[in-house]
């Protein structure tokens, strides 16, 4: 039987993005497994006034969030925009920047907001360059 090329690309676009979606969980816990439990650093948030840690289940699960929807927004811009794969760089960078105002306004100590800032930096830069590679065009 036959493959066609859509066929073929789609089966290695999966398996790619599947590792891209695991690295944007991973990176930002190897970051806080340094910060906190290794180098002792205090990553509690305020939102709303109200303290609130931010644990490795967080992390994860944010992670794991904002890769489902890049993963979901290059999808739709795959069927949608002429250029996708630059459609995909610019937004993805749109939204890494405006991510980078929720640790700055979370009123947590100068060092949580650097290691919170840097687990932002860290999913967007995964997500950005590894998805950005399997773009079907």
């Amino acid at each position: 039987m036959a493959t066609t090329g859509s066929t073929t690309r789609t089966s290695s676009t999966r398996p790619r993005r599947l590792l891209t979606a695991a690295a944007a969980v991973l990176a930002p816990l190897a970051l806080w497994a340094l910060a906190v439990p290794l180098l002792g650093a205090d990553l509690t948030a305020f939102p709303g006034g109200r303290p609130q840690p931010v644990g490795p289940g967080a992390v994860a699960f944010a992670g794991l969030v904002s890769a489902a929807a890049a993963w979901g927004l290059l999808a739709v811009l795959e069927r949608t925009a002429r250029r996708p794969r630059r459609a995909w760089t610019a937004t993805a960078c749109v939204v890494l920047v405006l991510s980078l105002a929720g640790p700055l306004t979370s009123g947590a100590a100068p060092v949580a907001v650097l290691v919170l800032e840097g687990m932002h930096v860290l999913v967007g830069a995964v997500l950005i360059l590894g998805l950005g590679r399997s773009v079907r065009a």
